[in-house]
């Protein structure tokens, strides 16, 4: 039995089948970057904390060479590259024990807009978050992963 010899051999993709892998793709697509993205920001909020508490024993260590200023590197976090928090040195007061170290979100950086806000720490070993008293905003302990 011959092949009829009109009939053309097809070999390329038909449009339905191009259209079902876009949709695919798009499915996949729609639960993976905010999933990704998640990710993201919980590694930038581990950092930040990890930050806070490298600054606080930066301070501690040199408690008797009366710092009053963080030096580069500890200054922000992630330690080296962009900065994605800026890390600050709050003066000792009868309220922080004698210190305070603040990490708040760069204004044009992905961190923003968190729900954590910004990262704060005293002497007495007191953690707490800015944004922790809004409506909706996560504990203290779920932006500290202390859980």
């Amino acid at each position: 039995m011959r092949a009829n010899p009109y009939r053309r051999r097809r070999n390329g993709v038909t449009m339905l089948e191009l259209v079902i892998a876009v949709a695919i793709v798009a499915i996949l697509a729609a639960y993976a970057i905010p999933s990704y993205w998640s990710h993201v920001a919980r590694g930038y909020r581990i950092d930040a904390a990890a930050a806070v508490y490298r600054a606080a024993q930066y301070i501690e260590a040199n408690a008797f060479a009366g710092v009053t200023a963080l030096p580069s590197g500890l200054d922000q976090s992630p330690q080296y590259g962009t900065a994605i928090y800026r890390l600050r040195l709050e003066p000792g007061d009868e309220v922080n024990g004698g210190y305070a170290v603040e990490a708040r979100p760069v204004d044009t950086g992905p961190m923003r807009d968190d729900t954590c806000g910004t990262y704060r720490l005293d002497a007495a070993g007191t953690r707490s978050n800015g944004a922790v008293a809004k409506d909706g905003a996560p504990s203290t302990d779920d932006c500290w992963y202390t859980r």
